[in-house]
């Protein structure tokens, strides 16, 4: 098991920081659910795009690791890119939160450890993407099937990945694949629970706050470095 470095000391500055903060990220959160639930999309487009830069500054004072704070800022990018209703904004979106779900994948595998029952959960996984997928291909628009599938792919293992630093994390990688599932089939027209919009950010919002918890946990806990082979004398000796 490889070792980590631990996260910074807080100084009390610093402390004070990341406690306002999070209360920052917890404010604009109730705005931005607040406002969907309320029937207010105008304050959606004005609170979305802070969520996760004020997250990824929370992130950044508290020490977190850089790839951490790339992961919550490509979120950002995102979740400015699809203010925009067309599909280059989309796409550009989607390629956003990829960006994210790579610098997700390279903490867990930094920061994790294979889980039990790998292989089943494996398969279990790779049935979901290959369900939803199949389901969703014929209603998709023609242009966007196929980033689609791709980007489910790359999701996919983010969520499975996220499995690695237990079960916390795992959920957040699974609300991550519900929210972006809920946006795919608002895409093929198929009927969603409403108000859809809240449904996405609120599982999207959760996904992203328990992903970063996880991997704040794991790069702040101190794992052992593996002890090397004993030394054998040699045979006869």
């Amino acid at each position: 098991m490889n070792t980590t470095t631990l996260l910074p000391p807080l100084t009390p500055r610093r402390a004070l920081a990341a406690r306002l903060l999070l209360a920052a990220f917890a404010v604009v959160v109730a705005l931005d659910l607040g406002g969907l639930l309320a029937g207010y999309p105008e304050l959606h487009l004005t609170v979305k795009p802070l969520l996760l830069s004020v997250l990824a500054a929370w992130v950044a004072v508290r020490g977190g690791p850089p790839l951490l704070i790339a992961a919550a800022v490509f979120g950002w990018g995102g979740d400015t890119l699809l203010r925009f209703e067309d599909d280059t904004a989309f796409l550009l979106g989607m390629g956003s939160f990829a960006f994210g779900h790579v610098c997700y994948l390279l903490l867990f595998r930094r920061h994790g450890s294979t889980p039990r029952h790998v292989l089943p959960l494996g398969v279990a996984y790779a049935a979901v993407l290959v369900l939803l997928v199949v389901l969703l291909w014929p209603d998709l628009p023609a242009g966007l099937r196929i980033p689609v599938a791709a980007y489910s792919l790359l999701l996919t293992a983010m969520a499975f990945g996220a499995l690695r630093l237990g079960a916390a994390t795992a959920a957040g990688g699974l609300l991550f694949l519900l929210s972006d599932a809920l946006i795919a089939m608002n895409i093929a027209e198929w009927n969603t629970p409403a108000p859809h919009d809240f449904w996405v950010m609120s599982t999207y919002l959760a996904a992203q706050f328990l992903l970063v918890m996880g991997v704040l946990r794991a790069a702040g806990t101190p794992r052992a470095e593996a002890a090397p082979d004993e030394v054998r004398p040699p045979v006869g000796a």
